[in-house]
């Protein structure tokens, strides 16, 4: 229960920093969230937590063909909120499109996993 309440403070202490840091500075903000902390973090706690390297791999290609919807999500927001829709419009409808490529995404991922 230790590990896993450790896991979860490392985990939101980065979210934290990196939300305080957008407030000052959103370019080391941006560059700070443009990393993969998350696919790290969870690689690193899958490998300590099983050892398991196949499970690395797979998710480290599961992820890279899920990426590709999070992206669009970038360019769908700023789009939108300079089209005059108001944020939270704004933010309903990229949260709508990247679940729908996201979709796509899992769609795509399972068709070539399989062959």
């Amino acid at each position: 229960m230790m590990y896993f309440v450790v896991k979860v403070v490392i985990t939101a202490f980065i979210v934290a920093a990196v939300s305080e840091l957008a407030r000052r500075y959103t370019l080391w903000a941006a560059l700070l969230t443009s990393l993969p902390l998350i696919s790290i973090l969870a690689f690193t706690w899958v490998y300590f937590d099983t050892h398991d390297t196949g499970k690395i791999i797979e998710l480290s290609h599961s992820v890279f063909w899920l990426v590709f919807p999070s992206l669009a999500f970038f360019l769908i927001l700023p789009f939108l909120i300079k089209q005059g829709l108001a944020f939270p419009a704004a933010m309903t409808i990229s949260i709508v499109a990247m679940a729908a490529l996201y979709g796509g995404g899992i769609f795509i991922h399972k068709f070539i996993t399989q062959s």
